[in-house]
């Protein structure tokens, strides 16, 4: 799936047919991620993903894992992201935290769209938001926030074992993983992975805020 303009016109497609879901006002934190698409580019991103031969234009997300001295989060796997600052959009805040955490500067015409809100279960209501970010050549990781860079192949997204789906005991709801590679992904950052793939691949207007995030996440 090659990161074209056939490819981003699909996804403008689907998402202005889409009524976003935005989470009702409550005592969570504002936020933002950036689901970034770009080029997968060159080298071994993700160990069980093959790398490419030379630099690869097919589509791919940008995905980090957070640095392990963080208080929260420490070492999990997370988009681009943060809190929205007061007076800021979610829109312009994905954007400062795009450049703030992998030195990847955009202008706002870059934004294509938001999907559904997330609130976690510590404390954040997310606003996923969706960026044509090109190329992406020089990716550099904010030492204070990110231990590591990683661009995840569109096309794994829609491997036939995604989404995992496991029971947690006294809640209503299963928890959401996707795999990647070798390893997984767990919500909340999976949940707006498989959301981005059945409404911008697929075309299935899916709904991800009622999935539950592991114990681990809660924090």
């Amino acid at each position: 799936m090659r990161r074209d303009q056939a490819l981003r016109r699909h996804i403008l497609t689907r998402l202005r047919g889409f009524a976003v879901h935005a989470a009702a006002t409550g005592p969570a934190h504002a936020a933002a991620v950036a689901v970034a698409i770009v080029d997968e580019g060159g080298g071994a991103q993700v160990p069980g993903i093959a790398a490419p031969a030379g630099w690869s234009h097919e589509a791919a997300l940008i995905l980090t894992r957070r640095a392990e001295h963080l208080n929260r989060h420490a070492g999990q796997w997370a988009l681009p992201g943060g809190r929205i600052d007061a007076g800021e959009t979610p829109e312009a805040a994905a954007l400062r935290e795009l450049h703030e955490e992998v030195g990847l500067q955009l202008q706002p015409q870059a934004v294509m769209g938001r999907l559904d809100d997330f609130v976690t279960r510590s404390g954040f209501a997310i606003t996923p938001v969706l960026v044509w970010a090109g190329a992406a050549r020089t990716l550099v990781a904010n030492d204070g926030e990110v231990a590591s860079i990683h661009r995840v192949p569109v096309a794994e997204l829609l491997r036939g074992d995604a989404p995992i789906l496991d029971a947690l005991a006294g809640a209503e709801h299963p928890v959401l993983r996707m795999p990647v590679g070798d390893s997984w992904i767990a919500a909340p950052t999976a949940a707006v992975l498989y959301q981005f793939r059945e409404l911008c691949l697929l075309g299935r207007p899916t709904r991800v805020a009622h999935f539950e995030q592991p114990p681990f996440a809660w924090r």
